[in-house]
């Protein structure tokens, strides 16, 4: 299926935080996404040349072409010529019925119009999944008035060759020619100023994060994946980690998020070890780095929200195991350069019991959790999380976010309007009660605020629909089934006036 509104709508954001000089060009999109149009979709239009035809209010004269901006270490660009003799043009088209991302529809152009498969790109740590640009092209009007006018909105994704190599040929079936161009004579201006303010060199470097948790004693600690679709390395077991993502200062820091997201884990020290090439879900090459860390907990006391479990392994079981070759190389290399036994299994002395939280030992860092309560004439507001969601899928629950790096009236102002479509005035809103929460013994602790918001503007629409199925209103009085326990602990709390709840500190849930 091709690209989802939400993921459309997420990339011109990041592009307009980069360039916000570029709104006023692309608010027509903006506002046609927002009213429910689907752009990548060409079944959304009569003619399947620009869905200018489209009915209903949200219909947009336009449509979503991708191309391949692909960098090589000269700081130059890969054009292809449309014809022999002809024009030179970036690798593009439209998106098509399979491309499930912008990404994967500029990857699909530049393997079909230059012979470069997606293993021999990769993305690129500035831009990641942001394009560089976004062109506005308005074909005129055909002469009988029979052909609309129609906008083009193309999204340019960056790239670079995962491995420096020669010229790049086309397939023979391709297009008659390709050339290299530097920065300075890249044509669209736009494009040109966006690559030289842009410091890209065209060289790979790590954009996901892993880590290699050892206990000290010859064991490792895996993650086994979901066998499911579309995820990196399904059904195999993994090394715990992801991808960067743009409030990552580091890729020290992403693996930390990825373990406190993933599994509640909180290492307190993290070694650069080595980078991995593995093979992204869209077919590119990836470099990982690889982070080294010690610990000597117990898995089941972890808190999992991705994968079926987590789980130590000895040397001796790895080779039995469903894991990537380059990961068991991998784990070989860290016990032959770090072990005693030099790469063979070996038996230490017993670790000692890691810290527990709430032993007073040590500080533990909480999760903090914003949550938008929305009451009208005696009805809360709350959505319906979509069935795969890694927390609370098919279950009822506040329109909620964490906190990035950012206050928390701010994240929840920002999930009313990312999630919903609805605009909140910060002065408008109250702090009405506080869940101090842990799912179970060993999970890592959660602040979970909720705020009332007196005023608002606009309607709940479904702005994430991979994320949240429904927007309904319920009277407070009957709730429906299945709800987050800790959301109808909060909706409890407020209907009685208290400010205050735990929840899984002890045997009872307290209320205050």
């Amino acid at each position: 299926m091709p690209p989802t509104r939400s993921h459309i709508r997420h990339a011109v954001a990041a592009h307009l935080e980069r360039r916000p000089a570029g709104r006023e060009a692309l608010e027509d999109l903006l506002t046609a996404l927002d009213a429910g149009a689907d752009p990548a979709d060409p079944a959304g239009s009569a003619d399947p040349s620009c869905p200018a035809e489209a009915a209903g209010p949200a219909a947009l004269a336009g449509h979503i072409t991708c191309s391949a901006v692909v960098v090589d270490r000269h700081r130059r660009v890969l054009y292809v010529r449309d014809r022999p003799g002809g024009s030179l043009l970036l690798p593009g088209g439209r998106v098509g019925p399979d491309d499930r991302t912008l990404l994967a529809a500029a990857l699909r152009a530049v393997h079909e119009q230059a012979g470069i498969p997606p293993a021999a790109l990769c993305r690129t740590a500035a831009y990641l999944d942001v394009p560089v640009d976004i062109a506005v092209d308005t074909a005129e009007a055909g002469p009988t008035g029979g052909e609309p006018a129609c906008r083009h909105y193309d999204f340019r994704m960056v790239f670079h060759l995962a491995e420096e190599t020669g010229d790049v040929a086309p397939r023979p079936e391709g297009v008659p020619g390709a050339e290299w161009l530097p920065f300075d004579e890249v044509g669209p201006p736009a494009l040109r100023a966006g690559l030289l303010e842009s410091g890209l060199d065209g060289r790979a470097e790590p954009v996901n994060a892993s880590a290699l948790i050892h206990d000290g004693a010859g064991r490792y600690l895996l993650h086994l994946r979901d066998h499911i679709p579309d995820i990196w390395e399904p059904g195999a077991w993994a090394l715990l980690g992801g991808g960067r993502e743009p409030q990552d200062t580091s890729l020290e820091d992403t693996v930390r998020r990825e373990l406190r997201e993933e599994a509640g884990l909180q290492p307190s020290a993290l070694e650069p070890f080595a980078v991995e090439h593995a093979t992204g879900t869209d077919g590119t090459t990836v470099p990982v780095q690889i982070f080294a860390a010690r610990w000597n907990g117990d898995p089941g006391a972890l808190t999992l929200t991705e994968g079926v479990m987590l789980a130590w392994h000895g040397l001796r079981t790895l080779p039995r195991l469903r894991l990537s070759p380059s990961t068991l190389a991998l784990i070989r290399r860290h016990a032959a350069e770090h072990g005693p036994g030099h790469g063979q299994e070996y038996t230490a002395e017993p670790v000692p019991e890691p810290v527990r939280a709430g032993s007073g030992s040590a500080p533990v860092p909480h999760v903090v959790g914003v949550h938008l309560y929305l009451e009208r004439n005696g009805e809360v507001l709350l959505g319906l999380r979509h069935p795969d969601s890694a927390y609370a899928g098919s279950t009822h629950h506040f329109l909620a976010g964490h906190c990035e790096q950012e206050s928390a009236v701010s994240c929840l102002v920002r999930e009313a309007q990312e999630e919903a479509g609805l605009v909140i005035d910060p002065a408008d809103v109250d702090l009405v009660h506080l869940v101090h929460v842990r799912d179970r013994p060993g999970a890592p602790p959660r602040m979970q605020l909720v705020f009332r918001a007196r005023r608002w503007h606009g309607e709940p629409r479904l702005r994430e629909p991979d994320r949240c199925v429904s927007w309904n209103w319920w009277p407070l009085d009957a709730l429906p089934e299945p709800i987050v326990p800790y959301a109808r602990a909060a909706l409890e709390g407020i209907r009685a006036g208290r400010p205050y709840t735990e929840l899984g500190w002890n045997d009872r849930g307290s209320a205050r």
